[in-house]
């Protein structure tokens, strides 16, 4: 097995000379980078998709899950450092048990040495156990003593409170700046409904929490808090969404459109934007994943009138004055239509000119494609005969993708397609390569493997530089 490191790693130039492609397939060059690993304690060390990287790539931060569908279960977040395999705790849950509260998915703000993670209620038990519903956002300040902050405030009884939800928030991104924070969100106010109203399901929408005044909850409880930012929903979605329209029955997989945003046709800028996936239905009323949009360049605490932002007890808080959902792609002609393949929140590249997602090219494979945030034809970006079958990530120049295949990391240049197998020959026993991060620096790749031992197969951090 690789050895965990204990010396300083100083990185390793490799100039990454790729030649245009000139087929539909274009042949895997093999590049073998060296890989090391970072940990190897019997436990999981899971890494969130994104953002796993300090703001000075010097630590990874991560959850202790050893399967990606228990964060219910776990009870801790740690961080490594890079170059001499120190390992912290950042924290652990006070009373874990089967039920809760449940930690993980953990992002570190890209600015300043704060990490940003889910944490599941403090009432739980065999009744209120974790749940999508039931959590929020909780901040660690490393530079001041670990102190912990609530991000988000939540209010489940009515009146309910502008600026405070009424359910769960879940997979928090920072945006490129670190002052406002994306989550996908599931509203527990209506799903309690949906259990005796047959009109009401509980549906996935998209938030933001934007660098406002705290929010004050009245009436503080377990199930009831004041948060540290005014939290909006700034998706719509709908029970009943209208064969071949543009509604949508769930938002999800949200990311930030560019560092700063994107430019639009005529020049002007949007500063923030979310990229998200939303499910439509056909003109037969099939499924179909595609793009949408979100621009966030308006004042996200005004209200519509007769729309507010909290909700009502019969309706989802509604998006402020001025959002409207936009969709982006339209896939339906296609042979394999629609957004396809492994799990994968949305990418841009830094200038926000491309935003990236999963579809199968005509002969069946998941191949990376991109469309303009202003719309118009998806263009296929890898050229690969294979479908990758991990999440991606993008380098900060724009330049690359790197993704996996059959337990191998792969970099695909996004202007020529070609693919560079990076990953050595391993000596060691592995499975479920997963959660590929580029650096900030884009001088580092990291991922999950799982590697067994005598002891069991745990996840483990690995890096390539």
């Amino acid at each position: 097995m690789t050895v965990m490191i204990r010396s300083r790693l100083y990185f390793l130039g490799v100039a990454l000379t790729l030649a245009a492609c000139g087929s539909p397939k274009t042949p895997v060059i093999n590049m073998n980078l060296k890989e090391y690993q970072l940990t190897s304690d019997a436990k999981g060390h899971y890494l969130n998709q994104r953002q796993a990287f300090s703001s000075d790539d010097q630590w990874l931060v991560y959850d202790n899950r050893n399967d990606g569908s228990q964060i219910g279960l776990n009870p801790s977040i740690e961080m490594v450092n890079i170059g001499h395999g120190e390992v912290k705790l950042v924290y652990s849950a006070p009373n874990a048990n089967a039920f809760g509260p449940g930690v993980g998915a953990v992002a570190f703000n890209p600015k300043q040495n704060e990490v940003l993670f889910i944490h599941g209620l403090s009432n739980h038990d065999t009744t209120k156990p974790y749940g999508i519903t039931r959590r929020t956002g909780l901040a660690v300040d490393l530079d001041n003593n670990n102190k912990l902050a609530r991000k988000d405030a939540r209010d489940v009884v009515p009146p309910f409170t502008p600026g405070a939800l009424r359910g769960g928030t879940h997979a928090h991104s920072y945006s490129g700046d670190g002052r406002w924070i994306s989550f996908t969100y599931n509203d527990d106010v209506v799903a309690v409904l949906s259990k005796t109203d047959s009109t009401k399901k509980d549906l996935r929408n998209i938030g933001v929490m934007i660098d406002k005044e705290p929010v004050s909850v009245k009436n503080e409880t377990a199930e009831s808090f004041s948060g540290d930012v005014f939290s909006v929903i700034v998706s719509e979605t709908t029970e009943n969404p209208k064969p071949g329209s543009d509604e949508i029955e769930k938002a999800y997989e949200e990311g930030w459109v560019g560092t700063n945003g994107y430019l639009k046709p005529d020049g002007s800028r949007i500063e923030k934007a979310l990229a998200f996936l939303g499910d439509t239905r056909d003109a037969n009323g099939q499924l179909v994943a595609e793009v949408f949009i979100v621009d966030l360049d308006v004042d996200l605490s005004v209200a519509d009138p007769e729309r507010p932002l909290e909700g009502t007890a019969a309706s989802r808080p509604f998006p402020p004055a001025g959002v409207r959902q936009r969709r982006v792609t339209y896939t339906t002609d296609r042979k394999n239509p629609g957004v396809q393949g492994p799990r994968q929140w949305l990418r841009s590249l830094p200038d926000g000119s491309l935003i990236f997602f999963p579809m199968k090219d005509d002969s069946g494979f998941v191949q990376v494609h991109a469309v303009s945030p202003n719309g118009g034809d998806a263009r296929q970006i890898t050229q690969n005969s294979f479908s990758l079958d991990t999440s991606f990530s993008i380098s900060a120049d724009g330049i690359y993708l790197a993704y996996g295949y059959n337990q191998e990391v792969y970099l695909t240049n996004i202007q020529t397609g070609e693919t560079s197998k990076v990953s050595p020959e391993r000596s060691y026993d592995s499975t479920d390569l997963e959660n590929i991060n580029w650096s900030n620096s884009g001088h580092t790749l990291a991922y999950n493997r799982k590697v067994v031992t005598a002891d069991g197969a745990w996840y483990q951090v690995f890096i390539l530089k």
